[in-house]
């Protein structure tokens, strides 16, 4: 059974870091990605990380703020968010896929989400 798991999630101020882990079980992916939903808005992609951390994405807003990465030993995906502002509140939720996408319908599995809340 797959199962992805997320933590590191929390309040801080802005400006302030944060690193969240999915933990992933069950079997590999292609693609490993993190996605967000703040209240009252879509949800949207952040990041995605290929299985041999040869290629990223990012979204522009968390360009040179956020770094995505894997830890194959561990089969663990981290977020690590820098210089985070107001703006990036929202739950945010650790999806596995097969291939590139920025939609998250092409994704296989998700964790349950863990809250990021960053005041101002």
């Amino acid at each position: 059974q797959v199962q992805l798991v997320e933590s590191g999630g929390g309040v801080v101020q802005a400006g302030g870091s944060l690193r969240l882990s999915c933990a992933a079980s069950g079997r590999t992916f292609n693609i490993y990605g993190w996605f967000r939903q703040a209240p009252g808005k879509e949800r949207e992609l952040v990041s995605f990380i290929n299985w041999s951390s040869t290629y990223t994405y990012y979204r522009d807003s968390v360009k040179g703020r956020f770094t995505i990465s894997k830890d194959n030993a561990k089969n663990t995906v981290y977020l690590q968010m820098n210089s985070l502002k107001p703006e990036d509140t929202a739950d945010y939720y650790c999806a596995a896929g097969r291939r590139y996408s920025q939609d998250g319908n092409e994704y296989d599995a998700w964790g349950q989400g863990t809250q990021v809340t960053v005041s101002s």
